[in-house]
């Protein structure tokens, strides 16, 4: 018991909580594996949620934070620090997502033309409020879609949209504003 104490103590005591996102990037930086895995902790779930919605699989949305991962850990010296470290985060993730579902698409697929990373076989047992959701995200504008789910499922501001998707903050709600258009004259569709 005192044993099993001790070694908690004593792992609270190695690892350090950076109160800053300056002091995490100086210690990741420096290669601090305790600070690379904070960042993860602290964004780690955010990206799996992106790249899930990009990739539509789990698998592969773990494998996209992991690459996300080692793209930071081998390039943190290279983040300048003019956006917040979960924007550049989310950058990479959603690069990295896009890269694997082209990667995917011509591996698995050579010879059926690709017509989008939303093609999902059907299951009958999703609700059909879902199955009419997820089938009109899929048609709706792939940029569009994009803001619409940082936005709406992420909940990030316009400002941060604006700087992951390198656009100006206007676009980003002019963008969300068209994806809710796109998506209540999809879904009037299936209602008729």
């Amino acid at each position: 018991m005192v044993g099993a104490s001790l070694l908690a103590l004593s792992n609270r005591l190695l690892t350090k909580e950076y109160s800053t996102d300056a002091e995490l990037l100086a210690a990741c930086r420096r290669r601090d594996l305790a600070a690379m895995e904070q960042l993860y902790l602290a964004h780690g779930g955010r990206l799996r949620s992106i790249a899930f919605h990009i990739l539509r699989n789990r698998q592969d949305a773990e494998d996209t934070v992991q690459e996300t991962f080692l793209k930071v850990y081998r390039g943190i010296e290279g983040f300048q620090g003019h956006s917040e470290i979960g924007t550049w985060l989310c950058r990479i993730a959603i690069n990295t997502a896009y890269d694997l579902a082209r990667k995917r698409r011509r591996v698995e697929q050579p010879e059926r033309p690709a017509t989008g990373i939303f093609d999902l076989p059907r299951h009958d047992d999703r609700l059909p409020l879902k199955v009419a959701l997820d089938d009109a995200l899929a048609r709706i504008n792939p940029r569009h879609r994009m803001v619409f789910l940082l936005f709406e499922v992420e909940g990030l501001r316009h400002s941060e949209i604006a700087a992951i998707l390198e656009i100006p903050e206007g676009t980003s709600k002019a963008w969300l504003f068209e994806a809710k258009n796109e998506l209540k004259q999809l879904l009037m569709e299936v209602r008729r």
